[in-house]
């Protein structure tokens, strides 16, 4: 008998050391021993001279296998509960055995087995020997997937996008593996090809800008542009999905391992040799294909196709939007205007396949011929004169009328009058025509019309306080002027314009002519004056003892007598 008597502060401390030891074990996985099945529990001691009961289903699939003597991993929630039992389990053991697995798995970067065992809200459940883990719906493959069903209870790999134990959540994804593995086969698949090189393949997918087309285990775009020669509008008007095609291979950008095809470089360039079969100058007939504000496309053959411009769409319609003119699939003719096979550009001229409507009025009415047209607009430089094909002449402010201003001139005409003018010059390459009313009757101040002394008959046309506004001369081409006053009489009491009225017609003596400012100026003292000068030379004078009264009578009764 050892003769050792621990005190009681020695108990004490011993008892405190090992609850102190219990309670560090706790919250960790420990090893225990199988002391005992009893039906559905396996009894386990875990030390410290304590045992707990686990389920056998938290054993899984070791259920059947595990008996008394055997060690096993536990997780030791709590060392004694209220039965002074441990708080032991196999399960969380299990899962702490795989979250630290995983960490390492994780940490590596290296893909991990599980299985898909469930659906959640937002995507599926995975087991990892132990660990559960989410894997979103976006995850589960490149493309969506519609049924789920086959890859359920298949184990198989997944990539670790997120851990975080505190939590518990683990993020999984197979998307990860599948595109690792495509890049792969992709990587190894691009280093099988060559540009120029001539494939077959099958249409797998058509967007609006081209189609995808499967080489074999790789994809490669076929662009609309490089579908056809010819314009293609969208893809689907030359492939379908499906389609066996032969292409050649145009680019691989070794960066991006994107691949560009082309069908048309398989067949001949249709360009070649364009300047020879299009000459400028040249009249072929086209196709419209496509227009634009700026103008309208023409196919001259299959792949070949020229722009009309606007402005070379007609003669006579300018700023007019191209469908208003031609529309799309007609039949027509044009005219090469120039040729770009550097930039595959051809322009083309649909007015210049038409008669030049300038040439033919030329040759219809020929400069100084008579023509009758419809006033189109009156503007504050002259008339706009419209003719048949759809052209117009202008006559100018100036060549209204001899005498009348031009502002006072272009007066008398509105829209819609019908005037006749005479053609004064036709410029077919401005597309202009120069038009006159004043010349097709002749200028009265030229030749000796009008001169000084010569009586005129003139009519009257408006009366003021200071004279009378009068005009004589041709209908066609009439010349106005101003009598003053002092000049509608020899006698003063006759002096007055009350005399006067519009419209009558009275006789006067042209006075002044002045060709330079266009005037004529006329008056009717003038005349009476002159008229009393003959009949005094003629009848006698003052001095034979004959008043000016008989020597004028005897002069008014000559003139009624003859």
């Amino acid at each position: 008998m050892s003769d050792y008597n621990p005190s009681r502060d020695d108990f004490a401390a011993l008892l405190d050391e090992s609850l102190h030891g219990r309670e560090m074990l706790e919250g960790q996985v420990v090893h225990g021993l199988v002391v005992g099945i009893e039906k559905d529990f396996a009894i386990v001691d875990v030390g410290l001279k304590t045992e707990g009961r686990i389920s056998l289903k938290e054993f899984g699939s070791e259920a059947a296998n595990i008996k008394a003597g055997d060690t096993v991993e536990v997780y030791l929630e709590r060392v004694e509960n209220a039965m002074g039992e441990a708080v032991i389990s196999r399960e969380k053991a299990r899962r702490e055995e795989a979250w630290t697995r995983l960490e390492v798995i994780f940490n590596k970067g290296e893909p991990v087995m599980g299985t898909i065992v469930g659906r959640v809200k937002g995507g599926f459940t995975v087991d990892m020997d132990g660990a559960s883990g989410f894997l979103p719906g976006s995850q589960v493959d490149i493309r969506p997937v519609r049924d789920i069903a086959p890859l359920m209870g298949k184990e198989q790999p997944f990539a670790i996008l997120k851990m975080d134990r505190p939590r518990g959540n683990i993020v999984v994804s197979r998307r990860a593996i599948l595109e690792e593995a495509r890049a792969e086969q992709r990587t190894e698949l691009v280093g099988q090809l060559a540009e120029g090189e001539i494939r077959d393949g099958v249409v797998k997918n058509i967007t609006d800008y081209g189609a995808f087309v499967d080489l074999g285990g790789i994809d490669g775009l076929l662009h609309v542009t490089d579908m056809s020669w010819k314009r293609v509008s969208h893809p689907s008007q030359v492939l379908n999905v499906g389609d066996s095609v032969r292409v050649q291979i145009i680019k691989i950008n070794p960066d991006t391992q994107r691949i560009s095809l082309g069908m048309k470089q398989l067949q001949s360039d249709p360009w070649d040799g364009v300047e020879a079969k299009y000459p400028v100058g040249g009249k072929f007939s086209g196709r419209i294909t496509n227009i634009t504000d700026y103008g309208a496309f023409v196919e001259l053959e299959s792949g070949v196709e020229g722009l009309v411009h606007v402005s070379e769409m007609s003669w006579t319609k300018k700023n007019v939007h191209p469908g208003k003119i031609v529309s799309t699939s007609q039949e027509v003719d044009v005219v090469v205007l120039e040729v770009d096979a550097g930039k595959r550009r051809v322009s083309l001229g649909l007015k210049q396949a038409q008669n030049n409507p300038w040439d033919d009025f030329l040759a219809k009415h020929p400069i100084g011929s008579t023509i009758e047209g419809e006033v189109k607009n009156a503007t504050e430089f002259g008339l706009f004169v419209g003719f048949e094909n759809e052209i117009d002449g202008m006559v100018h402010l100036s060549d209204l009328d001899w005498n009348v201003a031009g502002e006072e001139a272009i007066a008398k005409y509105k829209k819609g009058d019908i005037v006749k003018t005479k053609v004064l010059d036709v410029d077919v390459e401005k597309e202009r025509i120069s038009l006159g009313i004043k010349q097709l009757g002749g200028d009265p101040m030229t030749g000796d019309t009008f001169k000084k002394g010569q009586n005129v008959t003139v009519t009257v046309t408006e009366v003021t306080s200071g004279g009378i506004e009068v005009k004589f001369g041709e209908d066609d081409a009439p010349m106005s002027t101003f009598i003053r006053k002092s000049d509608l009489s020899r006698d003063r009491n006759e002096q007055r314009v009350e005399r006067f009225a519009v419209g009558d017609r009275i006789d006067a003596q042209i006075t002044n002519v002045d060709k330079a400012a266009r005037k004529v100026s006329v008056s009717i003292k003038a005349l009476e004056m002159a008229s009393e000068k003959e009949a005094i030379e003629q009848y006698g004078s003052q001095d034979s003892g004959a008043s000016l009264g008989d020597i004028l009578g005897a002069a008014l009764r000559g003139q009624t007598k003859e």
